[in-house]
């Protein structure tokens, strides 16, 4: 039997990114778990930017928490983490590791060729070093989420 306590859905605010969350939001609500929603945002401490690091880290917090639905918050204990780092993946799996993460949510860009070579891929990163499954998530593909088969699912395990 598969026990899912908490979800992570790692987003970077990418059209994929919201993918993996409707994934994770019904895996969550499926299975009786805890939601959480992790951005990792760039190091700009020693970048030269015309913004306040600070101002720009809280409008992403704030852009971060608008994710989240009350009844995420209110069923589900859903919590949003914004985290600093050159090293986005590994910040993912820390946080899996250090908050009992069962089940990592998050979506993949499909990068190949030169660009998956130069740019690399966090997921890719992610799914070989994270301490429990992960689940990635291309959009727009096949989706299996649809919006009534959640009451569904939920009678289902009610009986």
């Amino acid at each position: 039997m598969i026990v899912l306590k908490n979800i992570l859905v790692a987003t970077d605010f990418e059209p994929a990114s919201d993918a993996a969350l409707t994934y994770g939001r019904a895996l969550a609500r499926t299975f009786g778990a805890r939601l959480h929603l992790l951005h990792v945002g760039e190091n700009d401490f020693l970048r030269a930017s015309v913004t306040d690091p600070q101002v720009l880290n809280a409008a992403v917090a704030r852009r971060l928490n608008e994710r989240l639905t009350a009844e995420d918050r209110a069923d589900r204990g859903a919590r949003a983490t914004l985290q600093v780092s050159d090293q986005p993946a590994h910040a993912i799996t820390r946080y899996a590791k250090h908050e009992h993460i069962d089940l990592i949510v998050m979506g993949t860009h499909g990068r190949t060729g030169v660009t998956h070579m130069l740019m690399g891929s966090v997921a890719e990163h992610v799914v070989r070093t994270a301490p429990c499954p992960v689940l990635t998530v291309r959009h727009p593909e096949h989706e299996f989420v649809l919006p009534d088969a959640v009451p569904a699912i939920a009678e289902m395990r009610a009986s």
